[in-house]
């Protein structure tokens, strides 16, 4: 339990100052959701076809914040 304890606390760490994440945000993402985020935001593709300009517009208008 020690381990996980630790990796939570430093992947916490990295999504707030990273990705501006508070705790609640963070808690609430899934390890899914977490990776996507990171692989993005080191410049990696990401699996699949992506979206094109119209899915991003709803999605952008779906979670304005």
């Amino acid at each position: 339990m020690t381990r996980f304890a630790a990796c939570a606390a430093r992947l916490a760490g990295v999504a707030g100052w990273l990705l501006g994440w508070r705790p609640e945000e963070f808690w609430r993402a899934t390890p899914a959701e977490l990776a996507c985020v990171l692989r993005a935001a080191r410049g990696e593709d990401a699996p699949g076809e992506g979206v094109d300009g119209a899915e991003l517009a709803r999605l952008m208008g779906a979670m304005p914040d």
